[in-house]
């Protein structure tokens, strides 16, 4: 007799307490190949992870009981290192920064493309490690012989301090966060500017080339940015924590 196979399908757990938003985006998931359960608070949240156990949990911050974040912060104390997407209404980028440093693994500011979701949750899903920290967790994450103290917002190249400027430092950061991504100019300027900031597209470029020009990277023989014509930029190096 053939026995049945196991249903190696991921979990979602989608949180949100705007009915619209969860029904929606559940039946996506369902017809994208994933099972999924739903919550609208955040007490409810933590029962799900609970009862559930789900692969990847996908968060609003603003709920009613518990916001987000306080999930987040409570599931992280427990040492429970399920992967998060924060589904966030803020357009400053140090308040998506510190979601990162309590233990997201990725944020999304809404309103969002669900396809766009989806392609962070297989990313997010692929990166992690089950039970393990998320990277974004570290606050020293280095790169071949470049080295970023998120704490302290400097960065070193084989031991010696570089002088970057702030945005290029966060730019940096991001980039070293979601390596391996293809992120467009418009999705830069979204994390590191905020979606609101008065600036052109032209500005990442500026940053992206002070970067290279202070970490000796190139764009013709990269080892930590690569250039995509007509589509953005990729961090290629391999990112580790420290």
């Amino acid at each position: 007799m053939k026995r049945p196979e196991m249903d190696t399908r991921k979990k979602v757990l989608l949180v949100d307490d705007e009915a619209d938003i969860t029904v929606n985006l559940a039946q996506l998931l369902g017809r994208m190949g994933f099972i999924v359960d739903t919550a609208n608070n955040g007490e409810d949240a933590l029962e799900k992870v609970e009862s559930f156990l789900p692969d990847i949990v996908v968060l609003d911050v603003i709920m009613p009981k518990m916001n987000g974040r306080e999930v987040l912060r409570q599931m992280r104390e427990s040492d429970d290192w399920i992967p998060v997407i924060l589904l966030t209404q803020v357009g400053d980028a140090f308040e998506r920064a510190i979601a990162l440093e309590e233990g997201a693994d990725d944020y999304l500011n809404k309103p969002f493309d669900p396809h766009e979701l989806i392609a962070r949750i297989k990313t997010v899903l692929r990166r992690a490690n089950m039970g393990q920290a998320p990277i974004s967790a570290s606050l020293k994450i280095a790169c071949e012989n470049v080295l970023l103290d998120r704490n302290s917002r400097r960065v070193y190249l084989n031991g010696d301090e570089v002088n970057l400027t702030p945005k290029a430092v966060t730019l940096l950061e991001h980039m070293m966060l979601h390596p391996d991504d293809l992120l467009s100019r418009e999705q830069l300027l979204n994390a590191v500017w905020g979606w609101d900031y008065p600036i052109g597209p032209r500005a990442v470029d500026t940053r992206i080339a002070e970067l290279r020009r202070a970490l000796e990277d190139t764009a013709d023989e990269p080892y930590l940015i690569e250039t995509v014509p007509g589509q953005g930029y990729r961090f290629i190096g391999e990112v580790k924590r420290i």
